[in-house]
């Protein structure tokens, strides 16, 4: 089978490697769609922290796809069905995982990261965390449960109040998905930082009332602000935005090492509550799925370009220096 593989330092390839074998309880499944990000770009380029990575490693953390071999005895998965698997693997014995803190299992271990991601013709998951996909649901959407994801578990823990004004640094994915499910919270106001104007139709979908660019953003403070461009001008953006009593949550990464200056008066002075996100919680997994399954949430809109798998180098381009509008790039396999 076909296997885009990364292995650290830049260099990445797509190779031909045997299908894998299941053991107990796995079900083999065939990917239909799967997305690329700036975290896979970190990957490839050796810029995510090396306790996090097993090179060489086969990319795709997010996506969808279509069960086609199982090995588990009792199961609510039959073959034929299009599902999505949760990344993150719980061990669900360690203090973490009991306390409902998946996304901080003592033990990581992650589809894409440390164990092979959906990047290739056939994927091994653990028939535990595979869940099943109405047809309903376009295959866009699905593949985009992880992203989302992480972003529910971030608004979870800011959890933010009805009528705020929320600021939202960054025009890309996450920035797109968390405007779609801030407006469930009922703020009074959201308001988002882009760098292209050309993202201005994907932005209004999102339902972002003011899109302000970058160059030329304003003086407002907001209750909530949500830095997700995982950049170092964002996180520093952020810091300047938020008002007094105010809330900010991280969702980006800017940099395995990156820093960025703050003043600790500031902080106290200013009675902030600064949150970092990592992940997704197994709560938060099977609440998107839910609300996907339900009709509820339908994030195909943030899909503007798709690519075979065997023209992965297109898709990465386009990742990098692909005009906006741009939303999700996914890969076909």
């Amino acid at each position: 089978m076909q296997a885009l593989k990364a292995f650290g330092n830049g260099k990445i390839q797509l190779i031909e490697e045997p299908t894998p074998t299941l053991s107990a309880g796995e079900v083999l499944i065939k990917p239909l769609a799967v997305g690329i990000c700036g975290t896979d770009l970190d990957i490839v380029d050796s810029k995510i922290d090396p306790a996090f990575v097993n090179y060489p490693i086969t990319l795709g953390h997010e996506w969808c796809g279509v069960v086609i071999e199982s090995s588990a005895d009792v199961t609510s998965i039959a073959i034929g069905d299009r599902v999505v698997a949760q990344g993150i693997i719980p061990c669900t014995t360690c203090r973490e995982c009991t306390t409902g803190n998946t996304n901080r299992c003592e033990i990581y271990d992650e589809y894409g990261f440390t164990r092979a991601g959906a990047g290739s013709s056939a994927i091994v998951a653990e028939e535990r965390l595979v869940h099943k996909i109405l047809p309903s649901v376009s295959n866009e959407s699905a593949a985009l449960v992880e992203p989302a994801a992480v972003v529910m578990t971030g608004l979870f823990k800011a959890n933010p109040k009805s009528g705020v004004k929320v600021l939202i640094i960054g025009d890309g994915t996450i920035g797109l998905i968390t405007a779609t499910f801030v407006r469930s919270w009922s703020p009074g106001q959201i308001d988002l930082v882009g760098l292209r104007k050309e993202q201005a139709q994907l932005v209004k979908l999102a339902g972002v009332d003011n899109f302000l660019q970058a160059s030329n953003i304003n003086n407002e403070k907001y209750d909530l602000v949500i830095e997700a461009s995982g950049s170092k001008s964002g996180a520093e953006m952020a810091l300047k935005k938020i008002a007094r009593g105010g809330k900010l949550l991280f969702l980006g990464f800017i940099g395995y090492e990156a820093s960025i200056p703050f003043i600790v008066d500031d902080i106290v002075n200013g009675d902030f509550s600064i949150y970092g996100s990592f992940g997704y919680t197994s709560i938060a997994w099977t609440k998107t799925v839910s609300l996907l399954n339900s009709g509820e949430l339908d994030l195909t809109f943030i899909v503007t370009h798709r690519f075979a798998l065997t023209d992965w180098q297109s898709g990465f381009d386009a990742l990098v220096n692909g005009p906006a509008p741009r939303g999700k790039i996914l890969l076909l396999p």
